[in-house]
């Protein structure tokens, strides 16, 4: 089995390719949507949140409260790291599990802080999906409803763009001009013969 990692910075259309794959017939793992469900399901996981950002990121329900969370983690980096370093080892361990159910010869990781969380050290090929600033904060004002200013933060605490593309196998580039099928047939043309060529 190759895993492969689909990465790149908010508003670049990671989800958008992965949908694709996964219309491809291949398997995606969603980290962030994992990462959502266990911080909402996993007891322990949510014992290590409270304590280290209060009891008041969950409501009544023991659901996170996003806006709260967002609200401390995105404040500074060290923040963000530390919420990052209490989550990626459960999702490290929910996505080992979910490999061993898949009967593809190539699945796929969609994660934002593939390089950042060092996922990409279990992974065999990584790609980057790659657009251009002013498109990707087009695309989160109209998903998000956030102003100009919260993207570029976010952004700016993120791992620079150009830097996940020099670290990244392939490239794909989501700008509107490209064809994504296009570039996505030829990576998985790549793949498979990455998989018959070590077999």
């Amino acid at each position: 089995m190759i895993k492969v990692g689909i990465t790149g910075g908010i508003g670049v259309g990671k989800s958008f390719v992965a949908n694709i794959i996964e219309k491809m017939g291949f398997p995606v793992f969603y980290s962030d949507r994992v990462a959502k469900g266990l911080m909402n399901s996993d007891l322990e996981l949510i014992r290590l949140i409270k304590k280290e950002f209060g009891d008041d990121v969950y409501a009544s329900n023991n659901l996170i409260n996003n806006k709260k969370l967002s609200s401390l983690a995105f404040k500074d980096n060290k923040a963000l790291k530390n919420l990052n370093s209490l989550v990626h080892p459960f999702v490290k361990s929910n996505f080992k599990k979910w490999c061993i159910n898949q009967n593809s010869k190539i699945v796929f990781k969609e994660a934002a802080i593939l390089f950042e969380s060092k996922s990409n050290i279990d992974l065999d090929r990584i790609i980057c999906v790659s657009a251009n600033k002013n498109i990707r904060i087009d695309r989160i004002v109209k998903r998000d409803n956030r102003s100009k200013e919260e993207i570029l933060k976010i952004i700016s605490n993120q791992m620079d763009q150009k830097e996940k593309e020099k670290l990244s196998d392939y490239v794909i580039f989501n700008d509107e001009k490209n064809s994504i099928i296009l570039q996505l047939t030829d990576i998985l043309n790549q793949l498979e013969k990455v998989f018959y060529d070590e077999k």
